[in-house]
C-alpha cells in the first residue's frame, strides 16, 4: 500500500552521461542526498531529495541509459531550470564562489526584480541549470497559500 491519497507531482528525471559524477556533483553543490540508486539490463539511476523529506516527497531524479552512456543528452538550459531557494544572502554567494572555483557558474550572483529575487546560475556536469535564488520566497507564497502541514 502506497498511503497516496491524491495525484502528487513526485519527481523531475534529468539524463545523465555519467552518472556517479552527477551524484556527486548534486551532493557537492545542493542540499540533496542520495536516497537510492538503481541498476538494470537498461541503465543505471538515482533517486536524490532533501534529507527527511517524507510528505511531500519530491525527487530529482538521475537516469544513465547503457545505449547513450557517453553521448551528450539534451538538458535543461539555457532558461529552463531547476531551482533551489537557500535561506541566507551569504549561503548564496559562497555557493556561487564554490562554483566559480570549479567552473560551474553559470551565472554570477544578482538582484533581479520580484518575484526572481537574489540569484546565480550553475551547471550540472551534463550541462542543466540550477537556479540558487535567496529571497524568491516560492516556499514561503506556498505556505501562505496552504499553510503549514503537519
Amino acid at each position: 500500500m502506497t498511503g497516496l491519497t491524491s495525484p502528487r507531482w513526485t519527481h523531475v528525471a534529468l539524463p545523465s552521461v555519467d552518472i556517479d559524477q552527477s551524484i556527486a556533483w548534486y551532493l557537492e553543490y545542493t542540499p540533496l542526498v542520495l536516497v537510492e540508486r538503481f541498476e538494470d539490463a537498461m541503465g543505471k539511476s538515482a533517486w536524490m531529495s532533501h534529507d527527511g523529506q517524507a510528505d511531500p516527497p519530491f525527487v530529482l531524479v538521475l537516469v544513465m541509459f547503457y545505449k547513450d552512456q557517453g553521448k551528450k543528452q539534451p538538458q535543461l538550459a539555457p532558461f529552463a531550470h531547476i531551482g533551489i531557494e537557500v535561506p541566507s544572502k551569504e549561503e548564496l554567494d559562497a555557493l556561487a564562489e564554490k562554483a566559480r572555483r570549479a567552473d560551474c557558474l553559470a551565472m554570477p550572483p544578482q538582484l533581479l526584480p520580484p518575484p526572481v529575487g537574489y540569484v546565480c546560475m550553475l551547471s550540472d556536469p551534463d550541462g542543466n541549470r540550477i537556479e540558487i535564488s535567496y529571497n524568491q520566497q516560492v516556499y514561503q507564497k506556498v505556505q501562505e497559500r496552504w499553510g503549514a502541514r503537519a
